[in-house]
């Protein structure tokens, strides 16, 4: 598998085009605007888009997704269905933040805990990550030690707890019972700022070291 990471929108988010080098099918995990520098790094790689991925219903990580699929025939695919109703406030997300007026869409598939998603011949594992919003979900590549967590967890942080339908402990759960299990070697993609790996995190995050949770 490959990737590149695609910053988008005011927030900077991290927008990632992967692919199958074996048959050039790609997908866009979290597209949340300029998808005009989306388009581009996809053609500057010779790839077919085959999907678009959405972690969460946040407006930085789906703000694009719509434009996107209209331009390329593709689906959209997750998140989980208990984001619906940010989906479906997506107007109300844009006045709040400033962002396009982006209408409300239901994806073509709600993703659950254990389904999994096809990249040409990669297979991403869905984790359910509930705590940033309701129905957040992880991809995985056991392959290649590689996670996209969206606003699931970040280099040094965590995601925040303080939107309708967040769970701080739900939240805490997530990266300890559901991410930490996946192998300290796995590295991941946050939806905001640098890489880290699982085994960094566990070591010297403020708020999921274990450290914090040794009794």
């Amino acid at each position: 598998m490959k990737y590149q990471i695609v910053p988008v929108t005011p927030f900077q988010q991290n927008c990632s085009v992967i692919w199958c080098e074996q048959t050039n099918k790609a997908a866009v995990v979290d597209p949340g605007g300029d998808i005009e520098r989306i388009q581009t790094a996809i053609a500057e790689h010779g790839l077919t888009l085959d999907k678009i991925l959405l972690t969460h219903g946040h407006i930085d990580h789906v703000g694009g997704a719509t434009a996107l699929a209209a331009a390329t025939g593709v689906e959209i695919i997750g998140p989980h269905e208990e984001d619906a109703f940010w989906l479906d406030n997506l107007p109300m997300q844009s006045q709040k933040f400033g962002f396009p007026t982006i209408e409300k869409f239901t994806p073509s598939q709600y993703l659950q805990e254990g389904d999994s998603v096809s990249v040409g011949n990669i297979t991403l594992e869905v984790l359910h990550c509930p705590g940033h919003t309701p129905g957040h979900i992880v991809f995985f590549s056991s392959e290649d030690h590689l996670a996209w967590v969206g606003d699931v967890l970040f280099r040094g942080s965590i995601g925040r707890t303080d939107f309708p339908g967040s769970n701080h402990q739900a939240l805490l759960d997530s990266i300890r019972k559901k991410l930490w299990p996946l192998g300290d070697d796995v590295s991941f993609i946050p939806g905001h700022g640098p890489m880290s790996t699982f085994a960094e995190e566990r070591k010297h995050n403020p708020f999921v070291a274990d450290k914090l949770f040794e009794f």
